[in-house]
């Protein structure tokens, strides 16, 4: 046998054990939600014909040629009953696209279409795209909101970091072809973290946003918005407010952002999100959920103080260490929720739980006290409940 046959049969041996590998639910758990032993989605799970020339003319040694170095933030749908996650891949050469990778269960089984996405460009083409939410409309379409990354136009001569970071957004019926539409227009310079909600509110499509200053500081942006607008073809919001806000010296301080679109159920709309710190090793990335009211999703009637999901072992080691991020979620008709996370930019993880669950840990879960002395006071409430029973 020669050598490409020798090391195209061991990569397609391995390829096909990491695909059909069983996940298992770890057996401890919170009470809020079950973390899984393994990753759903790493580099290695992109397909052999994504990397290699299978040419042995031109390539004897059965070499990588197109690299992948992770697979992480996945949009989330569940279509027919299968489990379809839209994830970002990133090549070895930094950019990033997006795939669909399929599971009958999803929790394991996730095996990656033989192609990506192609996405179509805009007039002023894209450099990088990521994080795309995935969201079926009560329009009918599934749409696709992610962020659309272009080099800063006002950059300095020999600046070559500084960047614009804006939300595009594509629709399709079928996770194959997707329709490019314009742009979202805001009044902020910078906008990531947009997501669409599944709902007409007041005839209009609705967003959450994240007004921001800069490609990475937030500056005076305030937290998580809110904004209407009245088509989706040529989506312009022109008015913002900030429905869940940063607060000094908590879990979202730094910056927060909507994570996938929120789940309606019979208390109100509930939420998940990411929060950032600044510590002395560098941001630190977490998730928290708040609930909204059903009638008018922009008031917040829940806000469980900290976090419920946080970079554990593995989790913390990464290329941006020390983050779990989330823009995907499936709640299935029999009330399971599927929270599909990544971590430290690397490799997406799943945490399931239930509707009832997260209603529990949101609705009675204390709101953050803000205060060493206050949140100690919370604390002795509930030893004395626990030591009087």
């Amino acid at each position: 046998m020669s050598l490409f046959e020798q090391r195209k049969q061991q990569l397609t041996e391995h390829y096909e054990s990491l695909i059909s590998r069983k996940n298992e639910k770890l057996p401890i758990s919170n009470g809020i939600y079950n973390r899984y032993r393994y990753p759903l989605l790493t580099a290695e799970h992109a397909p052999l014909i994504w990397r290699y020339d299978f040419n042995p003319e031109t390539n004897p040694n059965f070499e990588e040629r197109l690299g992948v170095n992770g697979v992480f933030n996945p949009g989330a749908i569940e279509l027919n009953g299968k489990f379809y996650l839209v994830a970002r891949v990133e090549g070895v050469d930094r950019k990033s696209f997006f795939a669909v990778a399929e599971s009958d269960n999803g929790v394991d089984g996730f095996r990656f279409w033989d192609k990506p996405v192609v996405l179509p460009e805009t007039d002023e083409p894209d450099t990088n795209v990521y994080d795309m939410r995935v969201v079926l409309h009560e329009d009918g379409w599934i749409y696709g909101l992610f962020c659309t990354e272009r080099k800063d136009p006002d950059a300095a001569p020999g600046d070559l970091s500084s960047a614009v970071a804006q939300c595009g957004i594509a629709r399709t019926k079928d996770l194959v072809t997707w329709e490019r539409l314009a742009d979202l227009k805001t009044a902020s310079a910078q906008q990531r973290n947009v997501v669409l909600h599944p709902e007409f509110v007041d005839g209009k499509y609705a967003f959450y946003t994240r007004p921001q200053d800069g490609f990475i500081d937030t500056g005076s942006g305030g937290g998580i918005g809110w904004g209407l607008s009245d088509t989706i073809e040529n989506a312009v919001i022109t008015k913002e407010i900030i429905i869940d806000e940063r607060h000094y010296h908590t879990i979202k301080e730094v910056k927060n952002g909507q994570g996938p679109a929120p789940i309606k159920t019979s208390k109100g709309w509930l939420h998940i999100a990411h929060g950032v710190r600044n510590t002395a090793a560098g941001l630190r990335y977490v998730l928290y959920s708040f609930l909204s009211d059903l009638e008018e999703p922009w008031k917040v009637t829940h806000r469980p103080g900290g976090h419920f999901i946080a970079p554990e072992g593995e989790e913390r080691v990464g290329d941006v260490s020390n983050v779990v991020f989330s823009n995907g979620i499936i709640a299935r008709d029999n009330g399971e929720i599927y929270i599909y996370y990544a971590s430290s930019d690397t490799r997406v993880h799943v945490a399931t739980t239930t509707v009832e669950q997260m209603l529990d840990y949101v609705i009675n879960t204390p709101e953050d006290a803000f205060r060493s002395y206050a949140s100690v006071q919370q604390r002795l409430e509930l030893i004395e409940r626990n030591l009087s029973l």
